[in-house]
């Protein structure tokens, strides 16, 4: 898996939520939790409005806090990059990271 399975979910039917779910939890290892949908969903459209960094909160799965650097926000960019997204946002701009 990867981007090439990343690729191909971005040209499916399913929707973003769906597309992302199977993204996150097949593409990645460990898999990543499915509580952190919304925020790169939320990273998503923050680039889409080309504000790489605004702050997005951070799901709590169960009891646990998901954080970044030691807080509870993460900057777009960083989710973007970390969950590797670049593949859902329309069109994949090569100078997505200046």
């Amino acid at each position: 898996m990867g981007s090439v399975t990343a690729i191909g979910l971005a040209d499916t039917t399913l929707d973003l939520e769906t597309q992302l779910l199977y993204h996150l939890k097949g593409n990645h290892y460990p898999p990543v939790p499915a509580e952190m949908v919304k925020p790169c969903i939320e990273a998503i459209d923050a680039f889409y409005d080309e504000d790489f960094n605004r702050e997005i909160n951070m799901p709590k799965v169960g009891d646990f806090q998901i954080t970044y650097k030691g807080s509870i926000t993460a900057p777009a960019r960083a989710i973007v990059e970390q969950h590797h997204l670049e593949w859902f946002i329309d069109p994949v701009d090569e100078d997505l990271y200046e």
